[in-house]
């Protein structure tokens, strides 16, 4: 198997998990949440803090100035 073949087969295998992780991610309740830092989006290398899920992972809000200085002082 060649170089640009492998490559292909790793990134239909990529984007495969990535679909499933979004269908996790849409079905679940979100009942507890963290204040984390996480990526910015898939493909950042940035590191932004935000409200995760605690089940599925997903970023889904924005702390406080209060709530993020509390995190940080941990």
């Amino acid at each position: 198997m060649g170089k640009s073949q492998k490559v292909a087969t790793l990134l239909e295998k990529r984007q495969k998990i990535e679909k499933e992780i979004e269908e996790l991610q849409r079905s679940c309740q979100h009942p507890t949440k963290s204040v984390k830092f996480t990526r910015e989006r898939l493909d950042s290398t940035i590191m932004v803090i935000r409200y995760v899920c605690d089940e599925c992972l997903l970023s889904i809000g924005y702390p406080s100035e209060k709530e993020i200085q509390n995190y940080l002082k941990k």
